[in-house]
């Protein structure tokens, strides 16, 4: 098991985001995970994924976080799933405790759709954009059990969903 940086705590508004940083860069690269597969300490338990991140963080000041509800950062009500705008601000807020300026953004999963939408509404901030494994809607078997399913825009299909 590798020894874990600090880890430190970012606030936007009420809610308190657990990062870490390492690596000198540039560039900056922030991490933007995918929801509830973000623990930015288990990150060190697993060889593999330390040498990636230590990997990552030897060409690059490394910037992870925990999202929102998830890890180290604070909880959120159950039935109150962190909205995209949330998402997006708690990019934001990370990038500017870090003081950082510009970054390349790599969104991984569910976390390129927060990440894209930060490059649209905030390009001045972003350096490059890498996307790991995006979607453009939710598979079938995430919406089966939506009440939205089917209703356009909600990123479950234009029909019912098949399981």
């Amino acid at each position: 098991m590798s020894i874990p940086p600090e880890t430190r705590y970012a606030r936007n508004g009420a809610v308190h985001l657990a990062y870490q940083v390492l690596g000198s860069g540039p560039p900056d690269l922030l991490v933007v995970q995918s929801g509830p597969n973000s623990h930015v300490d288990w990150n060190w338990m697993e060889p593999s994924l330390a040498r990636f991140v230590r990997r990552l963080a030897s060409f690059s000041r490394l910037i992870l976080y925990d999202n929102r509800g998830v890890g180290l950062s604070d909880p959120v009500p159950g039935s109150a799933a962190p909205t995209m705008d949330e998402q997006v601000d708690d990019v934001r807020a990370i990038l500017d405790e870090t003081g950082c300026q510009r970054a390349v953004l790599m969104g991984n999963l569910a976390g390129c759709a927060p990440a894209l939408v930060f490059a649209a509404t905030h390009p001045e901030r972003v350096e490059s954009l890498i996307l790991l494994g995006g979607y453009a809607r939710l598979p079938p078997v995430v919406c089966a059990g939506s009440a939205d399913v089917g209703q356009p825009g909600n990123g479950c299909g234009d029909g019912p969903a098949v399981v």
